[in-house]
């Protein structure tokens, strides 16, 4: 069986939530991601920061991301995975919450992700082709 750790990408890294958006967006270019974790003051998953919200939600906002934190831009219920899911939960897991990266976590810490980029290295064409029409299709 193919697991979330199988398929992930090692070296995730959090921020912390009182971090500022360009300390993020600092953080995204040295590790060449678009997507950080967000973590609150006990190291548990509070929400996910993009390149895009950081832009969308700060920048276009007219607001200064040095002085917005990653903890004020981290909306809704975060998604994640166990590290032993099967590919199946993963796919769910993206698929039914339109998602395209999901932390993935060991002992309620974080040990990878999983984005687009590693479901198309190991995934099967029909289940990269259910995810897009899932993830993608206009609702």
């Amino acid at each position: 069986m193919t697991t979330a750790k199988d398929i992930m990408h090692s070296g995730a890294r959090w921020i912390p939530a009182h971090e500022t958006l360009d300390r993020a967006a600092q953080l995204m270019r040295d590790l060449n991601v678009g997507a950080l974790p967000i973590a609150d003051e006990n190291e548990r998953l509070c929400g996910i920061l993009t390149d895009r919200d950081i832009v969308v939600g700060c920048v276009a906002m007219g607001h200064d991301p040095a002085k917005v934190t990653c903890g004020e831009m981290a909306k809704g219920t975060p998604r994640w995975v166990e590290s032993d899911a099967d590919v199946g939960a993963v796919l769910e897991e993206m698929q039914s919450h339109r998602i395209k990266r999901l932390p993935v976590i060991e002992d309620k810490r974080l040990v990878g992700m999983i984005s687009e980029a590693e479901l198309a290295q190991h995934l099967s064409d029909e289940q990269i082709k259910a995810f897009c029409m899932s993830v993608y299709a206009s609702s």
